[in-house]
Protein backbone atom coordinates (compact mmCIF):
# COMPACT_ATOMS: atom_id res chain seq x y z
CA UNK A 1 0.00 0.00 0.00
CA UNK A 2 1.07 3.58 -0.55
CA UNK A 3 0.29 6.02 2.23
CA UNK A 4 0.64 9.77 2.56
CA UNK A 5 0.61 11.05 6.11
CA UNK A 6 0.36 14.67 7.19
CA UNK A 7 1.14 16.01 10.65
CA UNK A 8 1.62 19.47 12.10
CA UNK A 9 3.81 21.26 14.58
CA UNK A 10 1.86 21.80 17.81
CA UNK A 11 -0.46 24.79 17.37
CA UNK A 12 0.88 24.96 13.78
CA UNK A 13 3.74 27.14 14.93
CA UNK A 14 6.01 27.95 11.99
CA UNK A 15 9.27 26.78 13.61
CA UNK A 16 10.77 24.33 11.10
CA UNK A 17 13.72 26.37 9.86
CA UNK A 18 15.20 26.03 6.36
CA UNK A 19 18.67 25.65 7.94
CA UNK A 20 17.88 22.32 9.58
CA UNK A 21 14.80 21.19 7.66
CA UNK A 22 16.75 18.93 5.22
CA UNK A 23 18.25 17.07 8.18
CA UNK A 24 14.84 16.73 9.82
CA UNK A 25 13.31 15.33 6.62
CA UNK A 26 16.12 12.77 6.38
CA UNK A 27 15.65 11.79 10.04
CA UNK A 28 11.91 11.28 9.53
CA UNK A 29 12.52 9.26 6.36
CA UNK A 30 15.00 7.03 8.18
CA UNK A 31 12.59 6.58 11.09
CA UNK A 32 9.87 5.46 8.67
CA UNK A 33 12.29 2.99 7.06
CA UNK A 34 13.24 1.74 10.53
CA UNK A 35 9.68 0.40 10.92
CA UNK A 36 9.95 -1.80 7.81
CA UNK A 37 8.30 0.69 5.46
CA UNK A 38 9.92 2.22 2.39
CA UNK A 39 10.08 6.02 2.35
CA UNK A 40 9.34 7.55 -1.05
CA UNK A 41 9.54 11.24 -0.06
CA UNK A 42 9.27 13.44 3.03
CA UNK A 43 8.81 17.19 2.71
CA UNK A 44 6.92 20.05 4.26
CA UNK A 45 6.96 23.67 5.25
CA UNK A 46 7.47 25.62 8.49
CA UNK A 47 4.42 24.20 10.25
CA UNK A 48 3.74 20.72 8.88
CA UNK A 49 5.20 17.63 7.21
CA UNK A 50 4.01 15.25 4.48
CA UNK A 51 5.39 11.70 4.32
CA UNK A 52 4.79 9.32 1.42
CA UNK A 53 5.82 5.71 1.87
CA UNK A 54 5.11 2.12 0.97
CA UNK A 55 3.77 0.01 3.80
CA UNK A 56 3.13 -3.70 4.19
CA UNK A 57 -0.37 -4.72 5.34
CA UNK A 58 1.16 -6.25 8.47
CA UNK A 59 2.43 -2.85 9.67
CA UNK A 60 0.16 -0.34 11.41
CA UNK A 61 0.30 3.25 10.11
CA UNK A 62 -0.24 4.52 13.67
CA UNK A 63 2.88 2.68 14.84
CA UNK A 64 4.92 4.17 11.99
CA UNK A 65 3.76 7.69 12.83
CA UNK A 66 4.20 7.20 16.59
CA UNK A 67 7.82 6.21 15.97
CA UNK A 68 8.53 8.98 13.46
CA UNK A 69 6.90 11.77 15.46
CA UNK A 70 8.28 10.78 18.88
CA UNK A 71 11.85 10.20 17.76
CA UNK A 72 12.00 13.21 15.41
CA UNK A 73 10.73 15.58 18.11
CA UNK A 74 13.33 14.12 20.47
CA UNK A 75 15.99 14.70 17.79
CA UNK A 76 14.89 18.34 17.32
CA UNK A 77 14.95 18.98 21.08
CA UNK A 78 18.33 17.31 21.59
CA UNK A 79 19.81 19.22 18.63
CA UNK A 80 19.08 22.54 20.36
CA UNK A 81 17.64 24.21 17.25
CA UNK A 82 14.93 26.02 19.22
CA UNK A 83 14.81 28.09 22.39
CA UNK A 84 11.70 26.22 23.53
CA UNK A 85 10.55 22.61 23.66
CA UNK A 86 9.41 21.27 20.28
CA UNK A 87 6.27 19.12 19.95
CA UNK A 88 4.22 17.72 17.10
CA UNK A 89 0.46 18.17 17.37
CA UNK A 90 -1.32 14.98 18.40
CA UNK A 91 -2.78 12.96 15.56
CA UNK A 92 -2.12 12.85 11.84
CA UNK A 93 -3.94 12.41 8.57
CA UNK A 94 -3.39 9.27 6.49
CA UNK A 95 -4.42 8.83 2.86
CA UNK A 96 -3.87 5.77 0.68
CA UNK A 97 -3.09 5.70 -3.03
CA UNK A 98 -2.68 3.16 -5.80
CA UNK A 99 0.54 2.57 -7.71
CA UNK A 100 -0.49 4.81 -10.64
CA UNK A 101 -0.68 7.82 -8.28
CA UNK A 102 2.93 7.59 -7.06
CA UNK A 103 4.39 10.16 -9.47
CA UNK A 104 1.58 12.69 -8.90
CA UNK A 105 1.77 12.45 -5.10
CA UNK A 106 5.57 12.57 -5.20
CA UNK A 107 5.47 15.84 -7.19
CA UNK A 108 2.80 17.28 -4.92
CA UNK A 109 4.91 16.63 -1.81
CA UNK A 110 8.12 17.70 -3.53
CA UNK A 111 6.54 21.09 -4.35
CA UNK A 112 5.13 21.90 -0.91
CA UNK A 113 6.81 25.29 -0.61
CA UNK A 114 5.40 26.41 -3.96
CA UNK A 115 2.00 24.90 -3.18
CA UNK A 116 1.68 26.85 0.06
CA UNK A 117 2.14 30.26 -1.55
CA UNK A 118 -1.56 30.14 -2.38
CA UNK A 119 -3.18 27.93 0.25
CA UNK A 120 -3.00 27.56 4.02
CA UNK A 121 -2.32 24.27 5.75
CA UNK A 122 -5.90 24.10 7.05
CA UNK A 123 -7.32 24.70 3.56
CA UNK A 124 -4.97 22.08 2.12
CA UNK A 125 -5.90 19.51 4.75
CA UNK A 126 -9.65 20.03 4.39
CA UNK A 127 -9.24 19.78 0.60
CA UNK A 128 -7.49 16.41 1.05
CA UNK A 129 -10.29 15.16 3.31
CA UNK A 130 -12.93 16.20 0.77
CA UNK A 131 -11.01 14.66 -2.16
CA UNK A 132 -10.88 11.36 -0.28
CA UNK A 133 -14.56 11.50 0.71
CA UNK A 134 -13.75 11.67 4.41
CA UNK A 135 -16.36 13.19 6.72
CA UNK A 136 -14.74 15.39 9.33
CA UNK A 137 -15.63 17.45 12.35
CA UNK A 138 -14.05 20.91 12.62
CA UNK A 139 -13.12 20.28 16.27
CA UNK A 140 -10.73 17.52 15.16
CA UNK A 141 -8.90 19.56 12.53
CA UNK A 142 -5.37 20.50 13.64
CA UNK A 143 -5.56 23.34 16.14
CA UNK A 144 -4.07 26.70 15.21
CA UNK A 145 -2.07 29.14 17.27
CA UNK A 146 -3.50 29.83 20.69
Amino acid sequence: MYVQTVFAVKYRRAVIDQKWKPELLAVIGNLINETGCKTIIVNGVEDHIHCFFGIKPSICVSDVMKNAKAKSSKWINESGFLQHRFEWQSGFGAFTYSREHIDRIYRYIQNQEEHHWGISFTEEYIEMLIQHGIDYDEQYIFKGLM
